[in-house]
C-alpha cells in the first residue's frame, strides 16, 4: 500500500491521515514481532556538488524516536556501577585495552550500538586503545560531563537526530534519520514529523526550493511508505 501526497508544503491535515494510514497497515495490515522504527527520507534538489560539499545537523526531538536506545559506557569504575544499575551494556578500560585496535571487533561494537558515551578519564585514551574507526563510522564516544548522571544523558541523546549528506556529483542528494516508532500515538508521531520537517527544512539555503520530496515509513521497508512530492 502505498499513499501519494501532492502538496507544495506540508499541510497538517494531510499529515495527519498519512500517518493514521501507516500505523493502520502497521499494526492491522503487515504486522510484525517487533516495534519497528519509522523513518523520514528528504530527497534534495539545486544542490552544486562542486560548491556544495556537505550538510549536517542535529536536533531534539519532542519525543524519543527510538523504542529501545541502545547506548554503550565505556566508564571508570562510578560509571560502570551507575551503567550496571540501570541494566546499560559497559566496558572497563582494562577490556577496551584488551581489543588492542582491532578493526573488526571496534566495527562490530560500534554496529550494536546507538550510541557510545564515556567517562572523562576514559575517553582521551580512545584513540590510542580503538583507533580511528569510531571516528570514521561517526560513532565516537560522547564524553560525560562532571557530576552528569548517566540515565539523564541517556534521555536526552535518544531524543536526539542527526541529519548528514554529503553531496558528490552523480550521487542521489539525499538524507534521512529516523523520526519515531510505530507504538507511538499518532500526535506524537505528528509532531516529531513536524518538527523533523522544521529543522531540516531550516538547514537549506533556499529553504523548500532544495526539497524535491519527503517520505517517511517503518524501517523494515515494507510495501507502505509515504509520499510528499514538490
Amino acid at each position: 500500500m502505498c499513499v501519494p501526497i501532492n502538496s507544495k508544503k506540508l499541510h497538517q491535515e494531510i499529515l495527519k491521515d498519512s500517518i493514521a494510514a501507516l500505523l493502520h497497515h502497521s499494526k492491522n495490515v503487515k504486522k510484525r514481532q517487533f516495534v519497528e522504527t519509522v523513518e523520514i527520507h528528504f530527497g534534495l534538489k539545486n544542490f552544486d556538488p562542486a560548491r556544495d560539499k556537505r550538510l549536517q545537523g542535529q536536533t531534539s526531538l519532542p519525543h524519543a524516536p527510538r523504542k529501545k536506545f541502545r547506548c554503550l559506557v565505556l566508564g571508570n569504575e562510578e560509571h560502570l556501577d551507575e551503567a550496571k544499575a540501570l541494566g546499560l551494556d559497559s566496558r572497563s578500560l582494562d577490556e577496551l585495552k584488551k581489543i588492542n585496535r582491532d578493526k573488526k571487533i571496534v566495527k562490530n561494537l560500534a554496529k550494536s550500538y546507538d550510541q557510545l558515551i564515556a567517562s572523562a578519564t576514559i575517553i582521551r585514551q580512545v584513540p590510542r586503545l580503538l583507533g580511528p574507526t569510531l571516528n570514521k563510522m561517526g560513532k565516537f564516544p560522547a564524553a560525560m560531563r562532571p557530576n552528569e548522571k548517566i540515565q539523564e544523558r541517556v534521555e536526552g541523546m535518544n531524543k536526539q537526530v542527526k541529519f548528514s549528506v554529503k553531496f558528490k556529483v552523480g550521487a542521489p542528494m539525499c538524507m534521512s534519520g529516523p523520526v519515531g516508532h510505530v507504538e507511538m500515538t499518532p500526535e506524537q508521531l505528528e509532531e516529531n514529523i513536524t518538527a523533523t520537517v522544521n529543522y531540516v527544512i531550516s538547514l537549506m539555503k533556499k529553504s523548500w526550493q532544495n526539497v524535491k520530496k519527503v517520505k517517511f515509513f517503518t524501517l523494515v521497508r515494507n510495501k507502505m511508505s509515504i509520499h510528499i512530492n514538490f
